[in-house]
């Protein structure tokens, strides 16, 4: 592995990560800062993190998803800035990549990477997943999270973007309840984003057509039945988010 030279701020937004946050850390040790910022965890997070060396731990409100990311750009003191979800892991090749990527002198200001997927420590190659890629390595002063998207939040980069090779990988759930209450999550998060633009619902089109679209086009044609009972399961929870965040929007809609 390369040495690394230009200092790196690591950054994290957690609720309740407890069966995560030790691993995480201790897989960023390379970090030369890390921030928390933690949306008032009921659990042991806070407690644990605080144990953790070179961990610097704020307790803030949640209020969306890209809010408290840009929150936490904020207190970040180095250029180069590496975002990670307590759930994901960092390879030592993609490690290798990072330290190349912010010590090469290139005009890139950002950088995606490529996610595996894994559900209950069972790697997951199709249903929807399989051509993921997210930003996590970008210039402090050339990015910041939109906050008109509240949730599945969007990176806006100014300046050139390239996309690493190695995959992050991404232990996104242990079982199907744990996925189905991340998926209401999003939902209501997308519903409250939906309202505030107005958008009314159709009953056929939200309730019937999109959530069957959603499923079709995940289990046939991005073949998630070939990962068996697992793909099954994801591409059903999907399709459920989709019908949980119209639900959740028309009782916004009718409680105005």
């Amino acid at each position: 592995m390369i040495q690394k030279q230009t200092k790196i701020s690591v950054l994290l937004i957690t609720f309740n990560e407890e069966k995560h946050i030790v691993e995480v850390i201790k897989n960023i040790d390379f970090a030369d800062e890390i921030i928390i910022i933690d949306g008032e965890s009921t659990d042991n997070t806070a407690k644990l993190a605080k144990e953790l060396p070179n961990v610097k731990l704020i307790s803030r409100p949640f209020k969306n998803f890209a809010d408290q990311r840009n929150f936490a750009i904020s207190k970040a003191k180095n250029e180069w800035i590496l975002f990670i979800d307590a759930d994901e892991r960092i390879p030592n090749m993609l490690k290798s990549e990072i330290f190349e990527a912010v010590n090469s002198g290139n005009n890139v200001s950002a950088y995606l990477f490529k996610r595996r997927f894994y559900f209950n420590k069972k790697i997951v190659r199709f249903s929807g997943l399989q051509s993921d890629t997210i930003y996590r390595l970008f210039k402090k002063n050339s990015a910041y999270y939109d906050e008109s998207k509240i949730v599945h939040e969007s990176l806006i980069v100014n300046g050139k973007s390239e996309i690493l090779k190695t995959y992050m990988l991404h232990y996104c759930y242990t079982s199907n309840e744990d996925y189905k209450r991340k998926m209401k999550l999003y939902a209501t998060l997308k519903a409250e984003e939906l309202h505030k633009k107005g958008k009314r619902i159709n009953n056929i089109l939200h309730f019937v057509f999109r959530p069957t679209y959603k499923f079709i086009i995940n289990y046939i044609f991005r073949f998630g039945f070939l990962d068996g009972r697992i793909g099954l399961s994801i591409c059903y929870l999907s399709a459920y988010g989709v019908w949980y965040r119209y639900k959740i929007l028309k009782q916004l809609n009718e409680s105005t």
